[in-house]
C-alpha cells in the first residue's frame, strides 16, 4: 500500500528497541490483501504471513499490534511497538522521521475506481485515504482532492456521489471492482512510491539488520515471490 504520513510530533519522540524479548509488529489491520482482521479477530493477510516468516528467520519472538493509520508513525517512534508492517511505501520524506528496511514489494500500480469509464480524473473530484501518497498525487494533479480517514470511507464516497473516483493501490481496489457491478477500475494506472518496507526507529540498527537479512533470504529462495503471487500483491522480484 503507497502511503505518505508525517507528523511533526514524531520528530520530538524517541524510543529504543534494545533487542527486547518480544518484537511488536504494528499494522493497520484495515487494508486487504496487505493486512486485515479476519473472522477470528486476528491480523491476517500478506503482511501477517510475511511478518511471521521474517520473525522466524530472524529468530525473533514477535507479537502483533493494530494501530490507526493516522498515528502509526508517531506511535512507533514513541515506543508503542517496534516495527511498522502496514503497506507503507518507502519515501524520502518518511525516511527523515523513521528508518526503513529494504523493500519487500516492488512499487504497485495505483488505480482509479469509478462508477463509469468516462470520469475525468484530471479535473474531477477524487477521493483518497488521508496521509497516503495517493492523496499527495491527487493534490498535485489538478483534480480536487477529498480525503477520508479509512480506505473504506474513500470508496463509500464514490458510491454515494461525494467523489467521482477513488485512487488507491490497484491490489486493494481490484476485489472491490469484482464484487460491485456499479464500480469499475479505469485503465489508467499510476506508479507512485518506491516499494514497501518495514518501518523502524532510527536507533534500532540491530533489529533493522536482522530483518533486512531475513527479507533478503526470502528474496533469494523465492519464498517472497510466492507470497506476493499468493496474495496477488503485484509484480514479483
Amino acid at each position: 500500500m503507497k502511503k505518505l504520513l508525517l507528523t511533526t510530533a514524531a520528530l520530538a519522540l524517541s524510543a529504543g528497541f534494545a533487542m527486547a524479548d518480544t518484537v511488536r509488529l504494528g499494522t493497520e489491520g484495515a487494508y486487504p490483501p496487505y493486512n486485515f482482521i479476519n473472522d477470528k479477530g486476528e491480523v491476517d493477510g500478506f503482511e501477517r504471513e510475511l511478518g511471521d516468516e521474517l520473525c522466524k528467520r530472524a529468530e525473533l519472538t514477535c507479537e502483533w499490534v493494530t494501530n490507526d493509520w493516522d498515528s502509526i508513525i508517531p506511535n512507533l517512534v514513541s515506543g508503542n511497538y517496534d516495527v511498522i508492517i502496514a503497506g507503507m511505501s518507502i519515501t524520502e520524506e518518511r525516511d527523515q522521521v523513521i528508518d526503513f528496511t529494504q523493500n519487500y514489494t516492488l512499487p504497485d500500480p495505483s488505480a482509479y475506481l469509478a462508477p463509469s469509464a468516462d470520469v475525468d480524473v484530471k479535473s474531477g473530484v477524487i477521493a483518497a485515504q488521508s496521509g497516503t501518497i495517493q492523496a499527495s498525487y491527487v493534490a498535485s494533479s489538478g483534480a480536487t482532492l477529498v480525503e477520508y480517514a479509512t480506505p473504506e470511507e474513500s470508496i463509500a464516497a464514490v458510491r454515494n456521489g461525494e467523489a467521482d473516483a477513488v485512487l488507491a493501490d490497484r491490489a486493494f481496489l481490484l476485489p472491490v471492482a469484482e464484487e460491485d457491478a456499479g464500480l469499475e477500475l479505469l485503465e489508467e494506472m499510476v506508479m507512485i512510491g518506491g516499494g514497501i518496507g518495514l518501518g523502524l526507529r532510527e536507533s534500532d540498527t540491530e533489529l533493522k539488520s536482522k530483518l533486512d537479512a531475513a527479507i533478503q533470504s526470502m528474496k533469494d529462495d523465492g519464498s517472497l515471490n510466492a507470497l506476493i503471487e499468493k496474495w496477488e500483491i503485484g509484480l514479483t522480484f
